[in-house]
């Protein structure tokens, strides 16, 4: 993991500063951040880019007149590695209906290794979080970033 991965204007304030966008103007977003588990089979489902992480990188992609917009986003380190990714949806039953298909994906994703996923849904701008398998709803930009520097930091 690079040095500026938690460093002010590194990755994760990238992405938070374009997940608080993404909120605030309804747009749907799905991002993974690969952990100790490489995410390669996902990163090769989509279109591979390779590119520094950047808010207005992530706000294009997922602009919705852009054919990028209804996969997920791979970060690998502080790069994108692939837009337009394909999660499996996970498979569990008492989720309430609200939880729409980016949420599924998110969860289905997490259950199979250690990613951490972060759901803008496009329905009420809210940011959602998961981690192993688990959905936090609902998170401000404080939470979102609290939870993100608690699961990156160096061991």
């Amino acid at each position: 993991m690079s040095s500026g991965f938690l460093s002010k204007g590194g990755t994760i304030d990238e992405v938070i500063r374009a997940c608080d966008h993404m909120a605030r103007h309804r747009t749907g977003a799905l991002i993974a951040l690969e952990r100790d588990v490489g995410l390669r089979s996902y990163v090769e489902s989509g279109m591979m880019i390779d590119a520094k992480v950047s808010e207005e990188l992530l706000l294009s992609i997922f602009d919705p007149h852009t054919p990028t917009h209804d996969g997920a986003v791979i970060i690998t380190g502080d790069r994108i590695a692939s837009c337009g990714s394909l999660f499996p949806l996970t498979q569990m039953t008492d989720l309430p209906t609200s939880v729409g298909t980016r949420h599924r994906a998110a969860i289905g994703l997490t259950e199979e290794n250690d990613a951490v996923c972060i759901v803008v849904s496009e329905e009420t701008g809210r940011i959602s979080v998961s981690v192993f398998g688990k959905l936090t709803k609902a998170l401000d930009l404080e939470d979102l970033k609290r939870i993100l520097e608690g699961l990156f930091k160096q061991a």
